[in-house]
């Protein structure tokens, strides 16, 4: 019997209901509740990058957006 690791698992998406491997990183916090130098992190795949973003950034929340180590992101 072999047992697969988190590590060996894709990182998927973090948009409700995808399932799509995720190539971004959305870095953000709530300034109400995190200290100004702590981010949380949502994954996007290429298809809602947009969307997630847009969401965190009317409520002030996005601080940086980046390619996920070994996405293909970084390679274009």
């Amino acid at each position: 019997m072999t047992f697969s690791s988190p590590a060996d698992e894709a990182l998927i998406c973090s948009a409700r209901g995808c399932r799509a491997p995720a190539v971004w990183e959305l870095r953000w916090n709530n300034p109400r509740l995190h200290q100004a130098d702590r981010r949380k992190t949502w994954l996007a795949c290429a298809e809602h990058r947009e969307s997630l973003g847009a969401f965190l950034d009317a409520r002030g929340f996005l601080r940086e957006v980046v390619g996920l180590p070994g996405s293909p992101t970084l390679e274009a």
